[in-house]
């Protein structure tokens, strides 16, 4: 049995709810209090009164030791849909009285429940905890709730922490078996052929578009056409890609279909900067180089935060360009490798 299915026989909606060994100790506590009425016996009176008081102790202490945590949420460098991300929850306990012990975190976006042996008091903690989220884009953490039988396991206390946290999530890889098949005659095997990046030789011009460096503009020509016109350059790297991405989608296009190419384009990336290869890639107003010394978290970062096009898009495309799209009245995404 997987913890997430251990963890959800044990979660439940509301505040409190009394365990196994709580409904015996109530069961017991009856038995000694009719006991008491019965014979007026003043140890079985002391005993009752003792066994309420453990009751009315469990209550407050559990209810003021989930009520004094604090929690905040410290990013991830990275994080991909569908695989495990490890980010960090610092806990503050801010009772001057309680020690919390036994403090378990459950949330939609944990991959599995996190326990906190103990937490003392005015203490802050920092707990490893695994994340996984199921969807590209910004995701954001705004809730966790906390569960303890502090202190005498009479009782399974409940509380609801609001968090203010975000995360960038790239979007999902295929699995190495498909990108192996799907990518293996073109990812990290172009030859440096006349293709723009950052080399000295003049490839061609194109509009500027936001982003783009001040440092490339070809001022004649610009002043010339009125407006500013940038100049590209040939890749000096002997292993090169440039890869482009169209976010038009067809209006047949199903936003499965969509997805898929995004994740298709992203395994591709990943799999050429693993190689080392420079990478040049771009989609409308963005414009994204990465070499082996350099991270391509910037094109996986446009790629998280892409949304459809839902008119065509008309793109810079080279000849060894390797684009994205979709096939229009397939649905299917489409990787074309020009010759």
């Amino acid at each position: 049995m997987s913890s997430r299915s251990h963890a959800s026989s044990w979660q439940f909606d509301g505040v409190v709810r009394i365990t196994r060994i709580g409904s015996s100790f109530l069961i017991f506590i009856f038995v000694i209090g009719f006991a008491a009425l019965n014979t007026g016996n003043n140890p079985l009176y002391i005993a009752l009164t003792f066994m309420l008081g453990c009751l009315l102790l469990s209550g407050i202490a559990s209810k003021g030791g989930l009520k004094h945590l604090a929690i905040e949420l410290r990013g991830a460098d990275e994080a991909w849909a569908g695989r495990p991300v490890s980010l960090v929850l610092r806990i503050t306990n801010r009772s001057g009285i309680w020690n919390v012990r036994d403090v378990a975190i459950v949330s939609d976006d944990l991959a599995e429940p996190v326990l906190v042996p103990i937490i003392g008091k005015r203490e802050t903690i920092d707990v490893e905890a695994s994340f996984l989220f199921r969807r590209r884009g910004i995701a954001h953490v705004q809730k966790v709730d906390l569960y303890t039988r502090y202190p005498f396991g009479f009782f399974l206390k409940k509380r609801r922490v609001r968090l203010s946290g975000e995360v960038v999530v790239y979007p999902r890889l295929l699995d190495e078996e498909t990108a192996r098949e799907r990518f293996r005659p073109i990812v990290g095997e172009h030859e440096n052929v006349n293709r723009p990046g950052l080399g000295t030789e003049i490839h061609s011009f194109r509009e500027y578009v936001r982003g783009d460096s001040l440092r490339h503009i070809y001022w004649k020509k610009s002043a010339s056409l009125g407006r500013w016109i940038m100049k590209q350059t040939e890749l000096d790297s002997a292993r090169a890609v440039h890869v482009v991405f169209d976010p038009y989608k067809p209006r047949e296009a199903s936003d499965e279909a969509f997805e898929e190419m995004v994740s298709a384009t992203a395994t591709y990336l990943f799999h050429a900067a693993r190689r080392g290869t420079t990478i040049l890639f771009t989609m409308p107003r963005v414009t994204i180089t990465a070499s082996e010394a350099e991270s391509a978290s910037d094109a996986f970062r446009a790629l998280a935060l892409v949304e459809p096009a839902h008119e065509p898009v008309t793109q810079v495309i080279d000849q060894n360009s390797v684009v994205f799209a979709l096939q229009k009245g397939t649905g299917r995404d489409d990787e074309l490798a020009s010759a």
